[in-house]
């Protein structure tokens, strides 16, 4: 595979409104302002760079470059080294004042030893490298204008237009430091004030260190789920609480291939297995925001429940297409929206019960209208749950009875049952009590398939799907159970790749999975979950081990992984992956503890 771009090269920042990537060379690659789904005005991620980015690099050859965030923050820091000196570029985002529309992106260029000869190159672009904006050069400051949307860039360095950029050189020595800040603002309002680029590292530091002590976690597991807490809590809008599938749209999950899809929503999948990451970690206050948000989307009529909303609970996120973006490596189409929201995916109504039920009773402040909600939602599966749908995998072909589905009303009725028990809340115990059996029996006979020994992907399939792996961890069934353990003997032997769990087999029969899309990395963290319910310690640890070496070097992860090419995959930075590290670093170090 011959690719001019990797998604491991891409680094982040963000501010709990929007991110931006940001690779090796310093060049920041995608930023949507002023929030994660907004039009990018830098998007030459998914093009070039006529399509917007942002560069500082020495104007020299350079000789080595490193690169890592400065201790348990989300400040980036770049290291270049040439023949004359060392020079580290350090990127942020300050957190935004809830009583100001602005965004910024500060980026301060300090010398560290000798010095060194560096240019800045930008070109301003909106509506994803559609639209070039009108710039001003006035009062050392660069204005850009198109629409709603303004940038202004402030720095010390003198710039210029050139060729529809603007550009910049300027040296810098050791100990010297020379900022830039670049704002987004209403174009229609007042241009913001200006800002303290060293005040605000300072303040940006303290307050990540802060929140990041706060993590509650085994010492042998603190740096790989402290770094996924950071993106999780990164990815989560501020003021809304709704949590992003990913900072970016339309990186491919297969290397050339057309499964480019916009992860900027947030999917009521994550619900259970992000307040269950957040709570054992010990952040509270943001699983409370979660189960907000949570509430918030699923009020209303039942039948109108979407798998993904918006930021802030938004409904309508139809799907289109940016014909004068190449993509990713040539990767097409690229695609804006997500039209998985008008699928009907029955799990979902499982996992909002279970995420509400773990909330519940992790004693997180009760809620007036989420008992309410909740027998809504189970008044609504009481009747439909024997329904087609959709796959957990939002695939857009034939709807089928999908075994996980099934599964998940298993779990909303069997949550609702605890509620009552637990709880004193009133329900129709008995009533839902027979429904879960029912249901638990049927997927025992139509999901199981006796000829193979396994469940499968779907009633009267014989094919192996990996969210099968799910099945121990809602409570349907011990691991131990010989139909499960034969599920996940099957899943290892012809669903993994070195130990790399694929969803399932794509294409061909004779195509192997090698040839298809990445394996998916939260289900290779599910695999892990199963290994140590098996008391396969030792296996489920080096599978860990495996998963934390496929991290960029800032320990980001994609959504997938491919084994055979060794790149990640799909967008990025991808918060269920991140979710799978926290929960399974969670597992093993309880294991550990037990067994000793």
């Amino acid at each position: 595979m011959t690719a001019n771009k990797k998604i491991e090269d891409y680094g982040f920042i963000g501010n709990m409104q929007t991110a931006a990537l940001i690779d090796r060379n310093a060049s920041m690659q995608w930023l949507c302002v002023p929030r994660f789904d907004s039009d990018a005005c830098f998007a030459a991620l998914l093009g070039d760079d006529d399509n917007g980015y942002w560069r500082i690099v020495p104007e020299e050859a350079i000789r080595s470059r490193t690169r890592h965030y400065q201790g348990e923050t989300l400040i980036l820091e770049t290291r270049f080294e040439t023949a004359s000196g060392e020079v580290a570029v350090i990127d942020f985002m300050p957190l935004r004042n809830e009583d100001d529309d602005r965004v910024d992106i500060v980026r301060i260029v300090k010398g560290l030893h000798g010095q060194v000869r560096m240019q800045t190159s930008a070109a301003f672009r909106f509506f994803y490298g559609y639209i070039a904006p009108w710039v001003r050069h006035y009062d050392g400051k660069v204005i850009a204008i198109a629409g709603p949307d303004a940038l202004r860039l402030q720095t010390s360095v003198p710039l210029h237009g050139e060729q529809m950029k603007t550009c910049g050189s300027f040296e810098i020595r050791a100990e010297e430091t020379i900022s830039f800040v670049l704002s987004w603002y209403p174009s229609f309002k007042n241009e913001p004030a200006d800002r303290n680029a060293e005040q605000l590292l300072e303040e940006t530091r303290d307050w990540w260190l802060k929140w990041s002590g706060r993590c509650q976690i085994a010492a042998a597991y603190r740096e790989p789920v402290v770094r996924s807490l950071i993106t999780l809590k990164a990815l989560t809008h501020q003021e809304t609480g709704g949590m992003v599938g990913a900072a970016s749209s339309s990186l491919p999950e297969k290397p050339g291939g057309q499964a480019n899809w916009d992860y900027r929503y947030t999917w009521l999948r994550d619900a259970a297995f992000t307040l269950h990451a957040l709570l054992i970690s010990g952040y509270r206050e943001e699983a409370d925001a979660w189960r907000k948000w949570l509430l918030r989307a699923a009020a209303g009529d039942p039948e109108k429940l979407q798998p993904l909303y918006g930021i802030a609970g938004e409904r309508w996120l139809a799907e289109y297409e940016l014909d004068w973006l190449k993509g990713f490596n040539d990767s097409q189409p690229v695609r804006i929206g997500n039209d998985a929201f008008k699928q009907q995916q029955l799990d979902v109504y499982g996992e909002v019960m279970d995420g509400l039920h773990f909330g519940r009773i992790h004693g997180l402040e009760p809620d007036e209208n989420m008992w309410r909600i909740q027998r809504q939602l189970v008044g609504y599966l009481e009747d439909h749950w024997q329904e087609k749908g959709a796959s957990i995998w939002e695939l857009r072909g034939d709807t089928q009875r999908y075994t996980y589905s099934a599964v998940m009303a298993w779990v909303a009725f069997d949550r609702a049952i605890e509620a009552v028990e637990k709880f004193n809340l009133e329900g129709d115990v008995e009533h839902w009590r027979e429904l879960r059996q029912r249901i638990h029996d049927e997927v025992c006979e139509k999901g199981f398939n006796r000829r193979r020994g396994t469940f499968v992907q779907y009633y009267g399939s014989q094919a192996l799907d990996a969210s099968l792996l799910l099945l121990p961890l809602t409570g349907f069934i011990s691991a131990k159970d010989p139909r499960m353990t034969q599920t996940i003997e099957a899943i290892q032997q012809e669903l993994t790749h070195d130990g790399f769990v694929y969803r399932f087999k794509t294409g061909a029969k004779e195509e192997s999975l090698a040839e298809g899309e990445g394996a998916f990395l939260v289900c290779c963290f599910w695999l892990v979950d199963n290994l140590i319910l098996l008391d396969r310690l030792e296996e489920a640890e080096a599978l860990f081990g495996k998963l934390m070496n496929v991290r960029n070097d800032l320990g980001l992860l994609s959504e997938e992984y491919h084994p055979v090419e060794g790149c990640l995959l799909g967008n990025v930075p991808q918060a269920f992956s991140h979710v799978g590290v926290i929960n399974s670093a969670h597992n093993l170090a309880r294991a550990r503890k037990e067994l000793q």
